[in-house]
């Protein structure tokens, strides 16, 4: 028993970061309607490291994309695919102004700016109301699915930087997938 013991404490000792750092997730994952569209609202957890951070203070543009499955469930056959998007956020600090820009890639949505870094990582690690599919495509009484996972886009350095900022490879992630089950 103590040697089992000792050996966790020595594990904390030598890994850190791994024995407590929490591991990126989707959550809060809600599916609703608006009177034409099939809507999906969530939030990543976990998302920023302090490297990603001390990157993103640094100027380099960091993008987040998340991928949304809308499925069918069909008894004794495969589940059929009805709808699939990726949506991307990316923050980018200008050092000189001071200033978070947070660019979006749905339709209509505009770039927001914040003073704040801990406002910026809000919107960038929030969907809201993003559209899935008409629901002139779901059947009543239906079961359907909303698969939803996120990922770090890779991280491309101008002129090669990539060799100075070795740390960037060691904060990619990508979550794991959250479901949310639902009948229209």
């Amino acid at each position: 028993m103590n040697r089992c013991k000792l050996l966790i404490v020595a594990c904390c000792f030598l890994f850190p970061a791994q024995v407590f750092a929490a591991e990126p997730k989707v959550a809060d994952l809600l599916i609703s309607n608006t009177p034409e569209d099939l809507v999906v609202y969530l939030k990543l957890e976990n998302c920023f490291t302090e490297k990603m951070e001390e990157a993103i203070l640094a100027g380099i543009p960091t993008t987040f994309t998340v991928i949304l499955e809308l499925c069918r469930e069909r008894r004794f056959w495969f589940d059929k695919k009805m709808s699939a998007h990726e949506v991307r956020h990316t923050i980018k600090y200008d050092n000189i102004k001071k200033i978070f820009y947070v660019l979006f890639s749905e339709e209509g949505k505009e770039p927001e700016q914040f003073k704040e870094f801990s406002e910026a990582k809000d919107v960038m690690a929030e969907l809201n109301g993003v559209s899935l599919a008409p629901l002139t495509v779901l059947t009543r009484g239906e079961h359907y699915y909303l698969r939803a996972k996120a990922k770090l886009d890779e991280v491309r350095l101008p002129l090669h930087l990539e060799y100075v900022f070795f740390f960037v490879s060691l904060w990619d992630f990508e979550t794991d997938w959250a479901r949310q089950t639902f009948v229209y």
